[in-house]
């Protein structure tokens, strides 16, 4: 009786195991999936529409994700497109420390995605 439940209790250690794995990749993996392709999209845009492109659109995605939250990329997305537009409300986009900060640190882990993926 005692190995049987020896037995179950390692069978419930790798469960939670895999549970504590599970929970962490969604922590690290918590961009939506039309995100991710709609990041791709542009960056094949910009980068050509070649396999190589996917390739390393797809990984820059992927860095992008494990440095920044996609909270923060929403945000610092965000900031960028109001900044497009124009008259007051653009204005208070643009010439705000905060919003500057939260831009900056997207520039960042995009330039570190670049460098993962686009050198090598």
């Amino acid at each position: 009786m005692s190995r049987r439940l020896a037995s179950l209790g390692g069978a419930a250690a790798i469960l939670l195991g895999l549970a504590g794995a599970h929970a962490w990749a969604a922590e690290e993996n918590d961009y939506p999936t039309d995100a991710r392709v709609d990041y791709v999209f542009g960056c094949m845009a910009a980068n050509g529409q070649t396999r190589e492109s996917m390739e390393k659109c797809s990984c820059s995605v992927d860095q992008l994700a494990a440095i920044l939250p996609y909270e923060k990329y929403v945000q610092a997305s965000t900031i960028l497109s109001m900044r497009q537009g124009i008259g007051n409300r653009a204005n208070e986009f643009k010439s705000t420390k905060i919003f500057d900060d939260k831009v900056a640190d997207l520039r960042r882990a995009q330039a570190e995605a670049e460098i993962r993926c686009y050198r090598g």
